[in-house]
């Protein structure tokens, strides 16, 4: 595949626009709708299937162009071989309702998009032919033509920014240790490659990352003159190197897939660069691992730290005045389980380290925020009960305001330029579209996905709540089946969700989809137990000195409730299961109760200490407990499945017949968990199947895997819920 081309200019598709009553493109996706639509047309509806749920288009989050006139996403036309797979780069016009285009033609995709100050410029991250690693390359959106290729870095680069000015660009590559120039890494890759000895080294930090054995890479920033690297010149300057920070043995970013990020962010003055980096990730293993800020310039200098706490910072943003620096904060070292994030600001220049917290009175984490035009107020969102909408703040602080969001489902995304406000909008009967937000109702801008929703016989989520003996309000959503009778009897199926900081979302998923679970003829429970997100930091927090019984009970009480509430479910066929800290729990099920006719159990752990000692985060496992796993606290053999299995005196272990999957390349849940646990059901003659994907880490994330695994969880179900 060539480099991606732009067939037409911005002028071009305002023309192309102003025709579109008289002529269509292949390329082109619907955008007359303002209201999500996924209700019963004229025709048949069918139940639906893994292929809907596969092959639904993935819509990317968008990024608005700063004057406001664009906004540029990605879409995924899935397909069940890697081969056939393709994802692009797709624009929408803000201003009119001419159908979104694309703009990229290529198999391998792009992604971290940023526009350049005058709107006329695109960055990306793609890795083409002859890239051995992803690279930048940039696109002249209003005159039209080839992607250029701007790095040839050995390590790749990632995460680019352009200057206020919009001359130079500011991204993350890694080095290896002592070296100074490209040619330095090149040579250090070279030599790795060519190693006889494939031993790997460690002696600190954590040696795997969720799917990945780390490496001694080490991030750097860089900046490179985004002309002169267009005519070749792409010498990029590592402007980290030589200053005593890179030198702390603890210093790096925060770790994700693609390497660590520094979150970096041009001051207003385009001078220096403001970034956040930890200095204690060799005591990973033993405390908790923050990320403060510092200010570093671009001619060359020290980095200063700006920052004196021990909180963490990131999403960095300057107001358009650069007068404010926001920051998302929250308090990692606080010996707590869970921190809520929260909306920070700092005046600009930085005079005083203590940032003001502006939603310190909002008991809920901030997912995400942007600062559209005006700067008077600052746009966010949050989960709360199985939702997330749309909220906002005076810059300065005060009241939390409501904006206006769609009544259901889920925003994943926000960007905002000019006074556009654009996002990604979702509900489990609405797969993910771009939505514009800035009005008194949200307007869909794409339809993707939507006339494919349309055929799926589905209903929303009903939403119930519960109290506990100890005053939790747990929430609760109930999934039904396609052809759905109230007069008829379901089994119910609880399906328990991951983290434990996560939370049930009215959203469209691809693993544990609620509506292919239900499609046999199940009812779908999800329940929020102690420990989930989206009710206040308390309730986050109560999982602690308390992982699995607590939550188990709160599970087991959801069942309860939805079969007093709901005369259609059978309670005499139940089920349940989960995936990662869900499959924890499935397996507690499995050790403390007999009511369940089977359960499934993916990425679960069997044993508190081993997980401890085997995961890619071991600390906050400790923090968890209330302290190391040589301290003889009850908890770290309480509440281990494996410990009850053998409980049949009382009425419980292991008896109940369970579908074990895992990922091989699962270093979050390691699968030992997994492999203990099928050989304790075999000792004890207990129905089991062990299910081990070589190929998948933590999720099952490959198309006929993900096909195998749903039709295995159906047929073990169909088997024992008959």
């Amino acid at each position: 595949m060539t480099l991606p081309r732009l067939r037409r200019s911005l002028g071009s598709l305002l023309i192309a626009a102003a025709c579109a009553s008289m002529a269509t493109t292949i390329h082109a996706a619907d955008t007359t709708a303002a209201i999500p639509v996924a209700a019963p047309q004229a025709q048949a509806r069918h139940a639906i299937t893994h292929e809907d749920v596969w092959l639904m288009k993935r819509v990317g989050a968008p990024v608005a162009s700063p004057d406001g006139r664009w906004a540029v996403f990605s879409v995924v036309d899935s397909a069940y071989s890697s081969q056939d797979q393709w994802s692009d780069l797709w624009i929408k016009s803000l201003l009119d309702d001419s159908p979104a285009r694309r703009l990229t033609y290529s198999k391998s995709g792009e992604g971290a998009v940023a526009w350049s100050p005058d709107s006329r410029q695109l960055v990306f991250v793609a890795k083409r032919d002859g890239d051995e690693a992803g690279q930048i390359y940039r696109l002249d959106v209003a005159a039209g033509g080839e992607a250029q290729r701007l790095t040839s870095l050995t390590l790749g680069a990632r995460m680019p920014k352009w200057s206020p000015d919009g001359k130079q660009l500011l991204f993350i590559s890694d080095i290896y240790p002592g070296n100074k120039t490209e040619s330095d890494v090149k040579q250090s890759a070279k030599e790795r490659k060519e190693r006889k000895v494939s031993a790997r080294s460690y002696e600190t930090t954590a040696p795997r990352y969720f799917d990945k054995w780390l490496t001694d890479k080490q991030v750097r920033l860089f900046v490179i003159d985004a002309d002169a690297a267009a005519r070749g010149d792409n010498t990029a300057r590592d402007i980290l190197s030589g200053t005593q920070l890179v030198t702390l043995p603890g210093f790096g970013g925060g770790q994700g897939d693609e390497g660590q990020s520094l979150d970096a962010v041009w001051t207003p003055d385009g001078k220096a660069v403001v970034f956040n980096a930890a200095t204690n990730r060799d005591a990973a293993q033993r405390e908790a691992v923050y990320s403060q800020l510092y200010l570093l310039p671009v001619a060359g200098g020290e980095a200063q730290r700006l920052t004196q706490d021990k909180h963490s910072y990131g999403s960095l943003k300057f107001s358009a005045d650069g007068k404010t620096l926001f920051a998302l904060s929250d308090a990692q070292t606080s010996g707590k389980v869970y921190d809520v994030k929260r909306l920070a600001s700092f005046a600009w220049p930085m005079s005083n380290p203590a940032p003001t917290i502006l939603t310190a009175k909002l008991d809920r984490s901030i997912s995400r925020f942007v600062l559209p035009e005006g700067g008077k107020r600052v746009i966010f969102s949050y989960e709360h009960a199985g939702l997330e909408k749309l909220y906002s703040i005076d810059a300065k602080g005060g009241d939390v305001r409501e904006e206006p969001s769609l009544p259901t489902g889920s925003i994943n995304s926000l960007s905002s330029g000019g006074k556009a406000l654009v996002g990604v909008w979702e509900s489990a009967i609405n797969p993910p579209e771009i939505y514009a937000l800035n009005g008194k109702q949200p307007k869909r801008l794409t339809a993707f996905n939507t006339e494919k929703a349309s055929k799926i016989d589905w209903q929303a989520p009903e939403h119930f709540w519960f109290t506990t003996a100890d005053g939790h309000q747990i929430h609760n959503m109930l999934v039904k089946p396609a052809n759905f009778d109230p007069n008829k009897k379901y089994p119910l199926l609880t399906v328990i969700h991951g983290g434990a900081a996560s939370m049930w979302r009215d959203q469209f998923v691809l693993r544990w989809n609620y509506h292919l679970l239900a499609k046999p003829g199940y009812v779908v429970l999800l329940t929020d137990y102690k420990g989930s997100t989206g009710y206040g930091e308390e309730f986050s927090r109560s999982i602690q000195f308390d992982p699995l019984k607590g939550p188990g009970d709160e599970v087991n009480q959801g069942v309860d409730e939805a079969i007093k509430k709901y005369p259609f479910i059978d309670g005499t066929k139940l089920a349940a299961g989960g995936a990662s800290y869900g499959g924890h729990l499935a397996n507690w099920l499995q050790a403390t109760t007999t009511r369940y006719k089977a359960i499934v159990s993916h990425a679960g752990e069997m044993d508190l200490i081993m997980q401890w000692g085997t995961s890619d985060g071991g600390f906050g496992r400790e923090t968890n407990a209330g302290g190391p796993v040589w301290s003889n606290l009850p908890v770290w053999r309480d509440q281990s499945p494996v410990m009850q299995a053998g409980n049949h005196e009382k009425g419980t272990g292991f008896t109940t017949p369970i579908l074990i999957t895992v990922g091989e390349l699962d270093y979050r849940v390691p699968a030992n968990n997994a492999l203990m646990n099928f050989a304790v059901q075999q000792r004890l003659n207990v129905p089991a199947k062990l299910l081990v994907f070589p190929d998948e880490n933590h999720w099952i994330l490959k198309g006929e895997n993900s096909r195998f695994f749903y039709s295995e969880v159906e047929g073990w179900l169909a088997k024992y819920l008959k």
